[in-house]
């Protein structure tokens, strides 16, 4: 719940980011963590709760010591022992052990002395932390402090908006101040107050280096721009005039075709006089026009040619079938007419020899 809160809280400072205009939201955070280990009072706190705990286990390791030597006692006298004994042993260590278990509970349960004595010691560190925290972020006009060890999940977050020393170094003053004279009170004031001043004049470098930096990235993307968009226009320009000295040698192919006059090859002078002379936009538009005339003319022209060509080249495959089926008849009549006279004269053969 309270990470979805805190993720909640996140997006109003973006659309509250968003919606200012007169000064930017400022984001600081802050890390728990960090902060109790290297405050001197929470670290001599933490030795002694760690001493404490460190004598439980041991009040444990006796307890359990004593039980493992009753187990061991009553495992070697069992054959020994009646009947009654024994469930009076194995009820000592059934008690015994119930003790230890309800001991460990109480040391170390989730309600236990560790963790209560722990919260006990930290609250107060945590207030102080809290209240530096807001001196801080009302010196350096923060709008928001966040905890970077807390349940929000920070997939990252910049070393120049961690308070984390600032937090640190305001409660060791705090801490020292109790112990300094009126004299090392005003002292420790003078170097507390150029520390802060520095602290302000490295916050501020680093936010014009920042501004600087975005400042060079622009005019760097600007400048790629500029040059990428005027490479763009002059190869424009070298394709149109191609185009152009393109278009003008053909038109002059063609006129010179239908002069009857051989094209002859173009001199490197003359190419490099073509190049260079300027034309008219007028002039290259009735230059166009007149080749695209000249190209559809010889296009009808060539078509027409091609359809008599087709025309006669049909006549003649016509006039050559029928000549073939001519000459096939003769020859069909010239055959039946010889089988018909070689009927006949041997018919007669057969007459004469009766």
């Amino acid at each position: 719940m309270r990470k979805h809160f805190l993720l909640l809280l996140l997006i109003t400072v973006t659309f509250t980011a968003n919606a200012q205009t007169a000064r930017g939201i400022r984001i600081g955070y802050i890390d728990m963590e960090y902060i109790l280990q290297n405050v001197p009072d929470f670290t001599e706190a933490k030795n002694q709760l760690e001493q404490k705990a460190q004598k439980w286990k041991q009040e444990i390791e006796v307890k359990k010591n004593e039980i493992n030597k009753l187990k061991e006692s009553l495992k070697t006298e069992r054959v020994l022992l009646t009947k009654e004994l024994i469930e009076e042993r194995e009820e000592e260590i059934l008690f015994q052990e119930t003790e230890l278990t309800a001991f460990q509970e109480k040391r170390f349960g989730p309600n236990g002395d560790l963790i209560v004595q722990k919260a006990v010691m930290v609250k107060p560190i945590q207030d102080q932390v809290f209240t530096a925290v807001q001196d801080i972020a009302e010196q350096k006009k923060y709008d928001f402090v966040l905890d970077k060890s807390s349940d929000l999940t920070v997939l990252f977050a910049a070393k120049r908006f961690d308070i984390s020393d600032a937090v640190i170094r305001s409660l060791t003053r705090s801490s020292k101040r109790s112990q300094l004279s009126k004299k090392e009170l005003k002292e420790e004031e003078i170097k507390e107050y150029q520390e802060d001043l520095q602290d302000q004049n490295s916050d501020l470098a680093a936010r014009q280096k920042a501004l600087e930096d975005k400042r060079t990235a622009r005019e760097k993307a600007a400048a790629d721009k500029k040059a990428e968009r005027e490479r763009l226009m002059e190869e424009r320009k070298l394709a149109a005039q191609e185009k152009r000295e393109a278009a003008l040698a053909k038109r002059q192919q063609l006129i010179d075709e239908k002069n009857g006059k051989k094209p002859e090859a173009s001199k490197p002078e003359d190419a490099k006089k073509i190049g260079t002379e300027p034309v008219s936009e007028d002039k290259q538009k009735t230059s166009t026009q007149e080749s695209t005339k000249v190209e559809t003319l010889e296009d009808k022209q060539a078509a027409r040619k091609e359809a008599v060509d087709a025309k006669a080249k049909e006549l003649e495959e016509r006039k050559k079938a029928i000549a073939d089926k001519k000459a096939k008849i003769l020859a069909d009549r010239e055959a039946a007419k010889k089988a018909k006279e070689d009927k006949k004269e041997t018919e007669n053969k057969t007459e004469e020899n009766k």
